[in-house]
């Protein structure tokens, strides 16, 4: 491993995460292999094992090592899908941190879907079973919770039945998250459940009818809607003094 010189001592890690990094994505460092002890690194990149730790730890969000207590790190980084669910853990904490992040998260699934329906009504993709089978699921559900996992399906299997795969598993590792944004917006009085689900059978339908427009300004209702539910959610969990 060749270390590159720190050029600027106030962000001496940089060094280690610009230097490993880019040892890893051109195949130098292989997966499964274990990187030098801290106490090495420091020694080779002349910084402090602070900084090296720093590091590492940035290198682990972004998914390309693993770091287990009283082992030295691994290199991960085997597929997409690996470095995403690190990036969903990341956000995760994020929210865990401040709820504002949730609502930036519904800019995140307004980017992804409007583009998702307008190619799916474009003729890209074909809607999969998963659609139709989520909508039966919104309006057979019984309970809020049934519903809003019922929801958050229909999105997901809005956003799989475009075919690239990369955008599924980036919307799929933050499915999770998206789930939890759909249970909060629903707990605040806005629509009846015939209402919502009307919501998705006119999504469903523009799409189906290669409505490219239509399918856009649906989705885009219905996210700023969920988005301002959401908001309203976050406010009142504030003013009780709890998370939502």
């Amino acid at each position: 491993m060749v270390a590159a010189a720190p050029s600027d001592r106030g962000k001496l890690h940089a060094s280690v995460v610009s230097t490993i990094e880019a040892q890893i994505l051109s195949g130098e460092l292989k997966i499964g292999e274990r990187l030098p002890s801290e106490a090495e690194l420091s020694r080779v990149f002349g910084i402090s094992t602070r900084s090296v730790r720093e590091g590492l730890q940035i290198l682990e969000t972004k998914g390309m090592v693993r770091r287990r207590h009283g082992e030295r790190a691994e290199v991960v980084r085997d597929d997409v899908d690996q470095f995403l669910g690190s990036l969903a853990a990341t956000v995760k904490t994020l929210f865990a941190k401040d709820a504002a992040y949730l609502v930036q998260l519904m800019d995140v699934r307004r980017m992804f879907e409007l583009e998702v329906v307008g190619r799916l009504a474009a003729g890209e993709g074909a809607l999969s079973q998963d659609v139709s089978t989520a909508l039966r699921s919104l309006a057979d559900a019984t309970d809020f919770a049934q519903y809003a996992e019922a929801d958050a399906n229909f999105h997901r299997a809005l956003v799989q039945s475009l075919g690239n795969e990369i955008l599924s598993s980036v919307y799929g590792n933050l499915y999770a998250l998206i789930t939890d944004v759909i249970r909060l917006t629903s707990r605040v009085p806005s629509k009846t459940q015939a209402d919502g689900l009307a919501e998705h059978q006119a999504i469903y339908a523009a799409i189906s009818k290669g409505d490219v427009e239509a399918s856009r300004a649906l989705i885009r209702e219905h996210i700023d809607n969920s988005t301002t539910y959401l908001q309203q959610a976050i406010d009142a969990a504030k003013k009780q003094g709890r998370t939502p």
